[in-house]
């Protein structure tokens, strides 16, 4: 038999992580994202640092910083299901 426990330190858990993947940190990864994309403009920064930075650098960052955010809506997602089985057959509401 499945054990099914559904505390309120647990639906409080879901949801603040689900507010913070939806409220700010995936909005904080689109922010990195523009900040990144103006100091890849050669006319806006140039040089060896500036070059390194949109060669190697920010390339590899903006991929990191992609699947972070995929992840996080992925995980946002995931939480919403199981927070909603959860509750159902732990007879929460």
């Amino acid at each position: 038999m499945s054990r099914v426990l559904s505390t309120e330190e647990a639906r409080v858990a879901i949801r603040q992580i689900q507010s913070i993947v939806s409220g700010g940190f995936t909005e904080q990864i689109t922010h990195l994202d523009a900040q990144g994309r103006v100091l890849s403009d050669p006319n806006i920064w140039d040089g060896p640092l500036a070059s390194q930075f949109r060669s190697t650098t920010w390339p590899e960052t903006k991929v990191a910083l992609d699947s972070a955010k995929h992840e996080l809506e992925r995980l946002r997602t995931q939480l919403e299901t199981i927070a909603q089985n959860i509750f159902a057959a732990g007879g929460g509401a």
